[in-house]
């Protein structure tokens, strides 16, 4: 087995780690078998991570950047901030429709978390990271597009993490692609319309 920094092995086990989860649910993977998925010893693994706390918060923080990384690639200024807008809400819904599996594992390891006694930390965590996102992005903008907000940064943020989440678990609970594209219409009016030009 060819030698790797340990970063960049805790990165190949976290994505294995999320293969393993969306495949066979959360209680059911093991760190047997996360080694297995990575193609390394257990030993390997117990070396990159000393403990399931310290997995479990790097597949939610690996997540949370797939998500958010397609859609800074995709909210950059343009010709109108509804343009702009709905091109991140764009982004972020074609990956939820390209990795149905990732977005249904947040869910169940938010439940996980929860239910797992000294675990609940980490439930917390991963909202917080959603509610960070949303907050640096709306930031960005805000500069980029010389906007000001009608309500505070952290309360967009939450109020966006918050919408999304729904709208996410709707579409995995009853799919329907066809209507999302009058839902997400509707949503980027009326974010829009909590933000002005300075």
């Amino acid at each position: 087995m060819a030698r790797m920094p340990s970063a960049e092995r805790r990165r190949q086990l976290t994505e294995a780690a999320i293969r393993a989860m969306a495949r066979d649910g959360v209680p059911r993977t093991t760190t047997r078998s996360i080694a297995a998925e990575a193609g390394v010893s257990l030993s390997v693994f117990h070396y990159c991570f000393d403990s399931k706390q310290a997995l479990v918060e790097s597949v939610i923080t690996t997540l949370t950047a797939h998500s958010v990384s397609v859609v800074k690639e995709a909210i950059l200024p343009r010709a109108t901030l509804e343009e702009t807008v709905r091109a991140g809400f764009q982004a972020y819904w074609d990956h939820v429709r390209a990795h149905p599996d990732e977005h249904m594992l947040t869910y169940e390891l938010t439940q996980y978390a929860l239910r797992q006694p000294g675990f609940e930390h980490l439930a917390r965590r991963q909202y917080e990271l959603y509610e960070e996102a949303y907050a640096e992005l709306t930031e960005e903008l805000c500069r980029t597009m010389d906007l000001r907000l009608a309500v505070p940064v952290p309360v967009l943020a939450r109020y966006l993490a918050a919408m999304t989440d729904g709208l996410t678990l709707n579409y995995l609970v009853l799919g329907d692609a066809a209507a999302w594209t009058d839902i997400l219409d509707t949503v980027t009016a009326h974010i829009a319309g909590l933000v002005r030009a300075a």
